[in-house]
Parts: structure tokens; C-alpha cells; sequence
């Protein structure tokens, strides 16, 4: 998928997306700099994925800044900002893709830990780089975002209403984000085929993915989902700030 977003629309911008060395966040930070920007690549243990990547941007002519980072960990969330300062000076657009917490071996709180706390801290740790006409967008999914009112399967229950506590919380600094002439959009989207999250929830509850896709009637893959999160990067900040991807009859709003 090419000519996601305007040529030249994101020129001179500078584009950091957590969790990009695969998957959604790959994909969303290769359409940035197909459409101008320089970028920063962020991965938490695939540094060889990370540092390919980057070199298919180079090519584009961009710059690509690749930087490790344990999003739970504020210090090394300070470290990836400094380097982005060092690196660039500033950041016009954060993508804040990464997310989990169906991992197997983690602590009990750290679905919480990561989808909301983490997320909370690197918007805080950004906020300083971030200047008038910057975008903020937080990636998630209907099964989280309706979590209050749709209930989901017990699996991912967890998961859901971790998210959704992180939604809710960066929600709160809107205000104060719009005060300095920063947007921010909220992009939820059904179960993507072909991600990570989606393979483990086929594990845990086989069938489920093919029964969500027959009721909503087409899924989106992981290309066409990163299209609709680059373009929440550059299109106008809806009014209620949620740009919903796909099919959502099954789902209650509140």
C-alpha cells in the first residue's frame, strides 16, 4: 500500500512511533516517512527488525533514529527522549502503538503497567519536544475502547480494561495539549488480522478471530490499520478526538 498520505505532507516533520521494529508500528512509521518525515524507530527487543527498517527509510532519503527502549521503565523512556532531542531537536508527531500485557511469564499488574502507566509517562516525557501543531495519536482497539459497555472475551478482558484505564487517562491531558496547539486522536480498531495480539487470541479461544470476522464482515490486516493510524497523524482532530476503524454495530457506546 503506497501514497497512504499526501506526498511532501509531513516535509520537515519529525515522527516517533512507539513500538515500530514490526507489525501496525512498522508499518504506520514507514507511511510517515513516505510522506516526508524523518523518523524515530522504537523497539523494546527486536533491534535487528528495528535497524533493517531503518535502512529501507534512509533510502528514501529520510533520517531514521533507532532507539531501544523499555516503555515501563521511566529512565529508559527519558533516555530515548534525550537521544531524540540530540538526534533531532524536536518531535512533531507521536504515535503511541506499543501496547500487551498477554504476554506469558509478566508480573499481574503489568497489562496496567504498560497500557496505561508507561503510556501516561511518555506522552509526559514527549510533551517538552512537542510544539504548536504536534500530534498525539494512541492506538487501541473496540474491545478495549467499549470495554464498559460491550463485554469482551475473558482472555482479553484484562487487556481491555487496561487499555481503556490508559485511554482514559491520556483523555485527561487533552486540554492541556490543546492549550499548547497539540491534537490528539484516539484510533480504535477491531481485531486486525495478522497481529500479535490477534495470534494469541486465537490460542487461548480458537475460532474466535474467524467468528469476529464473519460478524463484522471483513477485518482489517495490519497495512490497511497502520493507513488509518498515519492519517490520524495528519488529518483534522476529530470532534469527540476517536477515529473508529471498521465495523462497529456489535459494539454499545457509552
Amino acid at each position: 500500500m503506497t501514497d497512504v498520505l499526501p506526498a511532501g505532507s509531513l516535509d520537515g516533520k519529525v515522527a516517533l512511533v512507539t513500538g515500530s521494529s514490526r507489525g501496525i508500528g512498522a508499518d504506520t512509521v514507514r507511511y510517515l516517512a513516505e510522506a516526508g518525515a524523518d523518523v524515530v524507530i522504537n523497539f523494546r527487543n527486536k533491534a535487528p527488525r528495528a535497524e533493517k527498517l531503518a535502512a529501507q527509510l534512509r533510502e528514501l532519503g529520510r533520517r531514521a533514529l533507532v532507539v531501544g527502549a523499555d516503555l515501563t521503565d521511566p529512565a529508559s523512556v527519558a533516555e530515548m527522549f534525550e537521544a531524540v532531542r540530540a538526534e533531532y531537536g524536536r518531535l512533531d508527531v507521536l504515535v503511541l502503538n506499543a501496547s500487551g500485557g498477554m504476554e506469558s511469564g509478566m508480573a499481574e499488574d503489568y497489562a496496567l503497567t504498560l497500557n496505561r502507566d508507561a503510556q501516561l509517562n511518555v506522552l509526559n516525557a514527549a510533551t517538552p519536544l512537542l510544539g504548536e501543531g504536534a500530534r498525539v495519536v494512541f492506538v487501541t482497539s473496540h474491545q478495549a475502547h467499549f470495554i464498559r459497555t460491550t463485554p469482551t472475551m475473558p482472555e482479553y478482558e484484562p487487556v481491555a480494561l487496561s487499555k481503556r484505564a490508559g485511554e482514559d487517562a491520556l483523555r485527561e491531558l487533552i486540554p492541556g495539549l490543546a492549550e499548547k496547539g497539540i491534537g490528539f486522536t484516539v484510533v480504535s480498531g477491531d481485531m486486525i488480522e495478522g497481529t500479535i495480539t490477534a495470534t494469541l487470541l486465537e490460542r487461548a479461544n480458537p475460532g474466535a478471530i474467524a467468528e469476529r470476522r464473519e460478524s463484522a464482515g471483513k477485518l482489517y490486516n495490519v497495512s490497511e490499520f497502520a493507513a488509518e493510524v498515519a492519517k490520524a497523524a495528519v488529518e483534522p482532530v476529530p470532534t469527540d478526538n476517536t477515529r473508529l476503524v471498521g465495523d462497529v454495530s456489535a459494539f454499545v457506546a457509552e
